[in-house]
């Protein structure tokens, strides 16, 4: 056999099996994720689905009813004042908390001192957002006796039960989730600081002013930042819970002011023990944010800057 014809044939035997060896090894450490996924998601999801076709108090064993879960949400008053709040509370608390965020960042970028203390100081809130620790303590904040009372008595204004008031307590709400701000801000901060400066110092020879420089070049070289924050944050909204339970004592608040739809879900499941239902409700929630994604994809098309 020649040495071009000992060349061109496939290595086998020893020359392949570390390869083999390291697609076990990948396999293995896979393995408990695979396993994660299949009985902690996957799993759990398929029986929900299940579930939602069916009438189950969670005594008995379910009885298959078809479509009456979902034909039971058209003339369910109560679902659509939990939609009402819900959809309230993304489309106000997501456009501000993402504009505090954008607007901290592009202050943090210039550089201020002690910029890895004030980094930590903001994300902090997101990392305890959603706790039961920082809803007790928002709960005692805007109380009848809270802090906030407090500081408008040294002003010599009257306070009001801000939790216990249907026309405030959606609000002290959006205000908590404006306040944990930090994750997008961390996000934000990163995509400022991979703008080439260049285009700045060009910007800046022609004299362009610092709005236009904002409106011109990093808007639209943050865009997809902005909107992968915009993403994220709604689905993060949609699915709050923490907050509304703990401040509304898993009530709804005063004539269900803080009524989520997750906490609607919830009282249905787990108060009414009506757990078919309530699946169909998660299978109801499921399309809705995906609706939402699906929009902010397709819209992206029309604002989302990338510079390749």
């Amino acid at each position: 056999m020649s040495a071009l014809e000992e060349l061109g044939r496939p290595r086998t035997g020893a020359g392949s099996s570390p390869r083999k060896r390291d697609n076990r090894a990948a396999f293995l450490f896979l393995l408990p994720w695979f396993a994660g996924l299949v009985l902690i998601t996957a799993g759990p999801v398929a029986v929900s689905l299940g579930l939602s076709f069916t009438d189950y108090n969670l005594i008995q064993d379910p009885t298959f009813n078809g479509l009456d879960n979902y034909t039971r949400m058209l003339h369910d008053d109560r679902l659509r004042h939990a939609l009402t709040v819900t959809f309230t509370y993304v489309l106000v608390s997501v456009p501000l908390q993402l504009t505090t965020a954008l607007a901290l960042a592009l202050l943090l970028d210039r550089g201020l001192r002690g910029l890895t203390f004030y980094r930590s100081a903001f994300y902090l809130p997101s990392l305890l957002g959603s706790s039961v620790a920082i809803a007790v303590l928002w709960r005692q904040i805007f109380g009848a006796e809270g802090l906030a009372n407090q500081a408008l008595a040294l002003a010599g204004v009257e306070g009001r039960g801000w939790i216990s008031d249907p026309a405030t307590a959606l609000s002290t709400l959006i205000v908590l989730n404006v306040w944990t701000f930090g994750a997008p801000m961390i996000i934000f901060l990163a995509g400022l600081r991979q703008i080439p400066a260049m285009y700045y110092e060009a910007a800046e020879v022609d004299g362009a002013t610092r709005s236009t420089q904002l409106r011109r070049i990093t808007l639209p070289l943050l865009s997809p930042i902005i909107f992968f924050n915009v993403v994220l944050q709604i689905i993060h909204a949609f699915q709050s819970f923490t907050q509304a339970f703990v401040v509304s004592g898993g009530s709804g608040g005063p004539s269900d002011s803080t009524l989520f739809y997750t906490l609607y879900l919830y009282q249905r499941g787990f108060n009414n023990f009506d757990m078919g239902y309530a699946s169909a409700l998660a299978w109801l929630l499921l399309l809705i944010i995906g609706a939402f994604t699906a929009i902010n994809f397709w819209g992206a098309k029309r604002w989302v800057f990338y510079d390749d």
